[in-house]
């Protein structure tokens, strides 16, 4: 059996979760989630907890439990918590700016990058290279979050770019010296 599927999720007080067919509901103090799951996969509301369980032994069931219990976790999680990504510019002149559902980067191109902000995500901007991006979508926030570090990751010889906030970049030794 999974060994992440068969552990119970704990549902916090202030989150309700509903189970209709294979779509699931959480709604909480930070709005609502939806997702529809395989028909492999069973819900089993048990008080505050939730239980995954497979409809049957089959290799796609086994293969899909551990993961639908993740994302329901997930969705309990973001519902009540939320999930947050933090970004760190790293460069002379680079910067960022929210202006409206708009991020303006100046990452050293010869053009600033707008990046329209999707929907369901907050992005805010301090100290003008610190990007806090958040929302209850733990996908779509990790999405968000790559989408914008892909648009100038982290060089190996002199460490410019966008990384995350505790992602450590190991630096490569430059040319050296020869001498003749």
């Amino acid at each position: 059996m999974s060994r992440i599927g068969k552990l119970p999720i704990p549902v916090p007080s202030g989150v309700t979760v509903q189970v209709a067919g294979s779509n699931v509901t959480a709604k909480g103090p930070k709005g609502q989630l939806s997702r529809s799951f395989p028909d492999l996969i069973t819900f089993e509301l048990d008080g505050d907890k939730v239980n995954v369980l497979r409809a049957n032994e089959t290799k796609r069931a086994r293969e899909r439990h551990g993961l639908c219990r993740s994302l329901l976790a997930n969705m309990v999680t973001g519902v009540h918590s939320g999930f947050s990504k933090k970004l760190s510019i790293v460069g002379v002149g680079y910067r960022a700016a929210v202006k409206g559902r708009t991020l303006d980067l100046t990452l050293g191109y010869s053009h600033p990058i707008a990046y329209p902000i999707p929907e369901g995500v907050e992005i805010s901007v301090d100290k003008q290279n610190n990007i806090h991006v958040s929302g209850i979508d733990k996908e779509a926030v990790g999405q968000t979050a790559a989408k914008i570090r892909g648009f100038r990751s982290p060089d190996a010889y002199k460490g410019k770019g966008i990384r995350y906030s505790d992602e450590v970049i190991r630096l490569k030794a430059g040319k050296s010296g020869v001498a003749k």
